[in-house]
């Protein structure tokens, strides 16, 4: 099935293959938009259950005479016992599902490669996710340039490979290790280092896959910017060997249109929406945004302790809630505990809460936020430098604690919550940050302290350089504009056939 806009242009043509999770998908749908957003051809792979997610700003797109158009590719969910409609890693997935959805993932290399290699189908480029490292080779077949899209912030994958390379977290028994090689001076504590880093494992195996495919790729794109990561944008181009360009914020690019904001993701919002009447009835900077992204999901006895945290605040607040009640605490005692949490705050309108899904974009652009929660995932933790708010950093699992260390120690626009602890995927039981915590975190970014005033103040800057960036002379735009040239002069050379 093909969704396209008309004829095409005779421009690069550009595959975009994202991987089947939300977090990794948004952003670089964002990034393929951007790119036809500048006369470039572009096909995106996907499936039947993951299109939803994107499609109508697609359509959008399409509706603005761009040459976009996705092309949907059979799940193979029998192969892996998967039910029909399984496609996308989010909060509802277990770890058991994830692999499946990963193994099916890899089953999509020859339906793929049918339509790369079909003399008919056009491929200049090949924008791959860096989970499919197989990408590597097909790309080479066709004599094409593969990048590889990384959903992290540069910085993370520096701090990987530091460890990959100097392997300082085997020499000691030390509680906290060295990440030698880099630009800044860190140390992270053993226990917050991914388990797969620690001992060997099966993820582990994949990650060396990871980095292998990325050293024989043409280069990488991030969404990032270079005034705020320039010092790792050059040490990632020298340890890993390949270009690099930072070409976000993807989000604040791609999304311009008020549509595009209301519907990134699966649903709408009404211009007139209750949520949106809520934050406009707020005084400036006087709400606290929480939430931990698509894929974390706590125990009843950890939002109990945000719950009394939250409401203990001086401040008001909006609360993304993904419930997991199968640990930490009895369902029906659970339930009844936030039903009553809710109804109170509600009356009281000092807090709002939103079960599942949320218009992030609209949330942190209004001027009702002054600050987040955040699980640190990348998407959020760049959407929040966007709109300049500081950050009370919960890292969970994956890359997370490495933006913690970015955030709070290398930026220092963020106040750390205090994890100690990386955990497994959507396994969150075990340690519970106390309300107190909470509380005393939340209260060092929206206070107005001499600490709070020059965190804001350096987060307001940051947000300020990530508007630039986008902009005509801007790094990302100047990035785009010299890799877009660099794929239409390597295209002239394969044609004239000089490479």
């Amino acid at each position: 099935m093909l969704s396209h806009g008309g004829a095409e242009a005779n421009n690069l043509n550009v595959i975009f293959l994202p991987f089947l999770c939300t977090s990794h998908t948004i952003p670089m749908i964002d990034m393929a938009r951007i790119f036809a957003m500048h006369g470039v051809n572009i096909t995106i792979f996907t499936t039947a259950g993951n299109v939803g997610i994107f499609q109508k700003c697609i359509d959008r797109d399409i509706s603005l005479g761009r040459y976009i158009k996705t092309h949907i590719l059979e799940f193979p969910a029998q192969q892996v016992g998967l039910p029909i409609g399984i496609e996308t890693m989010n909060a509802n997935t277990s770890l058991d599902t994830a692999k499946k959805i990963y193994e099916a993932s890899l089953l999509l290399q020859p339906r793929i490669e049918s339509y790369l290699f079909d003399k008919l189908f056009k491929v200049d480029c090949i924008v791959s996710d860096m989970f499919y490292t197989w990408t590597v080779e097909a790309a080479a077949k066709l004599g094409v340039p593969r990048i590889v899209f990384c959903p992290a912030s540069i910085f993370s994958r520096c701090a990987e490979l530091s460890f990959e390379l100097h392997a300082t977290h085997t020499e000691a028994d030390s509680e906290n290790i060295k990440i030698v090689g880099l630009p800044h001076k860190l140390e992270i504590a053993r226990l917050q280092l991914p388990d797969w880093l620690l001992e060997p494992s099966e993820f582990g195996s994949i990650m060396k896959g990871v980095n292998d495919s990325t050293r024989r790729s043409y280069g990488a794109v991030f969404n990032s910017f270079y005034d705020m990561e320039s010092a790792y944008e050059e040490h990632y181009k020298n340890v890993f060997g390949t270009k690099c360009w930072s070409l976000g914020p993807v989000s604040y690019w791609a999304n311009q249109d008020l549509s595009d904001k209301a519907e990134r993701g699966d649903e709408k919002v009404e211009e007139g929406d209750v949520l949106l009447q809520w934050l406009n009835s707020k005084k400036e900077n006087s709400v606290i945004y929480v939430s931990f992204g698509s894929i974390s999901k706590f125990p009843i006895s950890q939002l109990i302790e945000i719950a009394h945290a939250l409401e203990a605040s001086t401040h008001d607040f909006i609360w993304v809630v993904r419930k997991n009640n199968e640990a930490g605490g009895s369902s029906e005692e659970g339930e009844g505990f936030m039903e009553e949490f809710e109804k109170r705050v509600r009356e009281s309108k000092k807090g709002y809460l939103i079960w599942g899904w949320a218009p992030q974009l609209l949330i942190l652009e209004n001027k009702a936020i002054g600050g987040i929660v955040t699980h640190c995932g990348w998407n959020t933790t760049i959407e929040s430098i966007n709109a300049g708010l500081p950050m009370v950093t919960w890292p969970l699992f994956s890359e997370q604690f490495f933006h913690e260390k970015l955030v709070v120690e290398v930026l220092r626009i963020g106040v750390s919550i205090g994890v100690r602890k990386w955990k497994i995927w959507n396994e969150f039981e075990g340690e519970v940050v106390k309300r107190e915590d909470i509380g005393k975190a939340i209260g060092l970014v929206m206070e107005n302290g001499n600490e709070a005033k020059e965190m804001r103040s350096r987060a307001k800057a940051l947000s300020e350089d990530s508007k630039k960036a986008i902009l005509v002379g801007g790094s990302s735009h100047a990035n785009l504009i010299q890799f877009i040239e660099e794929l239409e002069s390597l295209k002239l050379q394969r044609l004239n056939g000089s490479i």
